[in-house]
């Protein structure tokens, strides 16, 4: 179970890395589009789990790949934006969230039953 801390912390990285990932790193999707859907960190504040939403891509995994290369530069931004309210900058650790997929796998099967 999440403290009310963390769900703050997980509400404010979600909201300033899908800002920096759409804005500033928006080259890092190598021309998808990225949404962050969710957030996960530790209870010790040390390891943030992204999961991303990845729409037009060719391989999603290479864009995983990519994000997770360049988590240090992303993390620099955040702490950039954070850094008043965070002593310390979680490290970033990227994965795909395959949720959509898992939605419309699920409506195909009950539409063709």
């Amino acid at each position: 179970m999440e403290s009310q801390r963390q769900q703050k912390i997980n509400r404010l990285l979600q909201k300033d890395l899908g800002d920096i990932l759409q804005k500033d790193m928006s080259n890092l999707g190598l021309g998808a589009m990225l949404t962050v859907t969710k957030v996960s960190v530790s209870s010790d504040l040390s390891i943030a789990k992204i999961y991303v939403s990845i729409l037009a891509a060719q391989v999603n995994a290479e864009v995983v790949n990519n994000l997770n290369k360049h988590s240090g530069e992303i993390r620099y931004l955040l702490g950039q934006r954070i850094r008043n309210q965070l002593r310390i900058i979680p490290s970033l650790r990227f994965y795909e969230d395959d949720s959509l997929d898992y939605l419309e796998n699920i409506e195909r099967i009950l539409k063709s039953e």
